[in-house]
């Protein structure tokens, strides 16, 4: 996992691999304000956006989940968020299996999970190896806008 802030890409880019760069790269340059919410190829499946606008929930509302085929950028445009992160060492409980439709499995409890607090400009790359809860309340229920760049993994 890699934590980040986009306002700091021109330092944090020689450390970074270069298709994770590229989809900072999109973030950076695109109008995310006004993009319309879904899709966005930026290379086909192997690379491309998702745009977002919900309202976070309490955590016990949100499943943990992992991907296999792609990582994820997770970028929040605006509002505020916490997402739950946890190192898929072992396998947690698997309580829904999408991973051969949607390149998702959902999970139970995970040992060792901690929380991030997202702002806008923060992003967090999740690998194939990282269990990840998105769209966690930070403090309270808030409207979000964000942005999940899916790069191909294999």
């Amino acid at each position: 996992m890699i934590y980040g802030r986009l306002d700091n890409l021109a330092a944090e880019a020689g450390t970074l691999p270069d298709n994770i760069l590229k989809g900072l790269k999109f973030l950076a340059e695109t109008d995310l304000a006004n993009a319309e919410p879904g899709r966005i190829d930026i290379d086909g499946d192997q690379m491309f956006a998702l745009v977002q606008d919900y309202t976070t929930k309490s955590p016990s509302e949100k499943r943990p989940e992992a991907h296999e085929s792609y990582i994820d950028i997770q970028f929040v445009f605006s509002g505020k968020e916490a997402i739950g992160f946890a190192p898929l060492v072992e396998m947690p409980e698997v309580v829904k299996d999408l991973m051969e439709e949607h390149d998702v499995r959902f999970f139970g409890d995970v040992p060792d999970e901690c929380f991030l607090t997202f702002s806008a400009g923060s992003y967090a790359v999740f690998y194939p190896w990282d269990i990840h809860r998105p769209g966690c309340w930070a403090e309270q229920a808030e409207d979000v806008r964000k942005v999940v760049v899916k790069i191909r993994a294999a």
